[in-house]
């Protein structure tokens, strides 16, 4: 049996950590890291077509949106003191092919897009993808041949879709095809074309993850794609592969490096942030959203805390920024503290 003084000496001393956990004001005054609204960068979902709102069934209160619906959600995102959005198109069917030949075209979906934005709300960034998926018809990020995600084939595509994104207002390019090479190809590609001052947010580090599933549905690739992508993503095992991918992408020019997914792989965004100096940013990517949605709907937790709770962590691993599907959420909460 404890003796009640043996129990008081053992806690009495210099060291009490919950001093500065007394009260408010103190946790506030220590606080090591803070969410704000600049932290925040909106993922949106565009379609073809004018007054579209459309519910994506596995995403809970995120829609695709027409253009139109599009610069609304941009001029929301503005007044709400939201820096940029990342804007992502389900293209119509019929002008899907093996090559993702749409990728090309000056006013596609995603080039219309961001006219549309600049044009209505030029102070906001808009951060465009040059990867394939959303036109090809077999849901690859590259060109299909024989059975093989080709390479340099694709690379040179997608640094002439950077090109056009530029020329639409593009103010980041945000390569997530995990070909390599692409980052060194599309940043010279962009000089040559007198886009000098558009950045580079290289998905430095993607991974073959499970958690990509509502995404796939929302851009319309589910059904599509053949296969897997295993062959340019990265192994959810591997670390150290992570981080020379990440260490290529800042020699070949890279502005700023992502991590996606995001919560699964805090310790990748530590060692980027640790190592690269750069500025780095998480993907809360779609499936980590939709388990906080239907767990919350279900009462199992706190959804508000817990979508708090997460994107803070993403700051304490580093990371200077989140693209989240909550960023609105997030941005009325704290607009209001």
């Amino acid at each position: 049996m404890t003796d009640k003084t043996d129990t008081v000496d053992i806690i009495t001393g210099h060291r009490r950590m919950r001093r500065n956990r007394k009260a408010d004001w103190s946790r506030r005054m220590v606080q090591e890291n803070r969410l704000t609204v600049d932290d925040l960068i909106w993922p949106i979902f565009v379609v073809p077509g004018t007054n579209i709102v459309e519910p994506i069934d596995a995403m809970p209160g995120v829609n695709r949106m027409s253009v139109d619906k599009a610069v609304e959600a941009a001029k929301l995102a503005a007044d709400l003191g939201i820096p940029a959005l990342a804007t992502f198109p389900n293209v119509d069917i019929s002008l899907r092919d093996d090559t993702g030949s749409n990728s090309l075209a000056a006013n596609n979906l995603i080039n219309e897009t961001t006219r549309a934005i600049k044009k209505a709300v030029p102070n906001i960034g808009v951060i465009t993808d040059v990867a394939l998926d959303p036109f090809t018809s077999h849901g690859h990020d590259g060109i299909l041949r024989d059975g093989e995600i080709v390479n340099d084939e694709t690379v040179a595509q997608i640094a002439k879709a950077a090109i056009l994104q530029a020329d639409a207002g593009a103010d980041i390019i945000a390569p997530s095809d995990m070909m390599d090479g692409r980052v060194g190809a599309i940043r010279r590609a962009l000089d040559a074309a007198g886009h000098q001052n558009v950045g580079i947010m290289a998905y430095a580090t993607k991974f073959a993850s499970a958690f990509y599933g509502p995404y796939r549905e929302a851009i319309g690739t589910s059904g599509l794609l053949k296969g897997d992508k295993k062959t340019y993503y990265i192994d959810p095992a591997n670390g150290t592969e992570a981080m020379r991918d990440a260490a290529l992408d800042v020699e070949e020019g890279a502005d700023m490096l992502m991590v996606k997914p995001g919560l699964p792989y805090l310790d990748i965004c530590w060692r980027v942030k640790e190592s690269f100096g750069l500025p780095v940013f998480a993907y809360q990517v779609s499936g980590e959203y939709s388990q906080i949605k239907a767990a919350a709907a279900n009462g199992w937790i706190d959804g508000e805390r817990v979508m708090l709770e997460t994107l803070l962590a993403f700051k304490r691993a580093g990371c200077d920024g989140i693209l989240s599907y909550f960023a609105v959420d997030v941005a009325r909460i704290l607009s209001k503290r």
